[in-house]
């Protein structure tokens, strides 16, 4: 029996093992990660750049596509490899640190939609008071909480779950080290663990959806108040992007982690943790942008600009 003292490394087994398969997925995941990359690393330039943007919504906004690019960097790299190269072997020490790196900012990510739901609270419900309310101090004080939350929680995962023994296999049934997968591969007691995830999992569900729930119970009533259609428009408007993005992002996270492991299903679970890991980071700075109009001038500014400059050089 091999203990957590002479594991080296982990194998995983992966999406699939077809042949024919392996080239067409590495194309689809690399293009799915570079308009990740470029999508959120743009919408954080895009913020930098217009002043116009200099608003908490842009400043939370802007720390959503930072969290974005680390999480699916700390999957999505290793599972394209692996499709080019046939190379599944990760090495205990790597496991960690994906491990850590992936947990801390999906949890980082769920505070921060919770942050920013209280962000729409203030600007629907308390227009007056927004910037008396969100100033710059809170809200760096929220971003600074949700990274320490984020942080923390995930090395608490790692630590107990990089003390288990793994004595029968390292084979992996999965394509990136999750908790679930390395629970189910460990020889030792992991009642403890599971207690450990569903108690921190539904703590941050139950915390941020509270966040979530209450504040767009309040905006709602106050949109209802309202009696200038153009008015619910525009802020039905400002809540449209982030309402979607925490149905896709909750819908996910509650059907991973909030049922015990004796319940998981591995190729059903890495079908949604691909959602979770490559296609969400991918499609929140879409959702934002196609539905923002402050984000769409931004950007045409920017063509603009740019096109100015090269006119120039000519």
């Amino acid at each position: 029996m091999e203990n957590i003292s002479e594991l080296t490394e982990f194998i995983f087994v992966g999406l699939t093992d077809a042949p024919y398969m392996q080239v067409p997925l590495f194309v689809i995941f690399t293009l799915i990660y570079f308009i990740t990359l470029l999508g959120n690393l743009g919408m954080m330039v895009l913020i930098l750049l217009d002043s116009r943007l200099h608003t908490p919504m842009y400043y939370f906004l802007s720390n959503l596509s930072l969290v974005d690019c680390v999480y699916a960097s700390a999957v999505t790299p290793k599972v394209m490899v692996g499709f080019l190269t046939g190379d599944k072997i990760i090495s205990y020490n790597s496991c960690a640190a994906q491990m850590f790196f992936f947990a801390a900012f999906a949890t980082i990510e769920s505070f921060l939609l919770a942050s920013m739901a209280f962000d729409r609270h203030a600007a629907v419900c308390k227009p007056l008071h927004y910037t008396t309310t969100m100033t710059s101090t809170l809200c760096a004080s929220l971003v600074t909480g949700c990274y320490i939350c984020g942080l923390l929680q995930s090395s608490i995962h790692v630590a107990f779950t990089f003390h288990l023994s793994f004595c029968h296999s390292n084979v992996i049934n999965h394509f990136f080290c999750d908790i679930p997968p390395l629970l189910a591969l460990s020889c030792s007691d992991i009642y403890t663990n599971e207690i450990v995830l569903l108690t921190l999992a539904s703590f941050n569900v139950i915390i941020t959806l509270f966040v979530i729930l209450n504040s767009y119970l309040l905006i709602f009533i106050a949109i209802l108040r309202m009696h200038s259609a153009e008015g619910r428009k525009k802020a039905f408007s400002t809540c449209a992007s982030h309402l979607t993005t925490v149905s896709i992002f909750y819908g996910t996270i509650i059907f991973m982690y909030l049922q015990p492991s004796s319940s998981h299903s591995m190729d059903t679970d890495k079908m949604a943790s691909m959602f979770y890991t490559m296609v969400i980071p991918m499609l929140n700075p879409i959702v934002y942008s196609l539905r923002n109009k402050e984000v769409k001038n931004a950007f045409k500014k920017v063509i603009e600009k740019a096109k100015s400059s090269l006119g120039s050089c000519y």
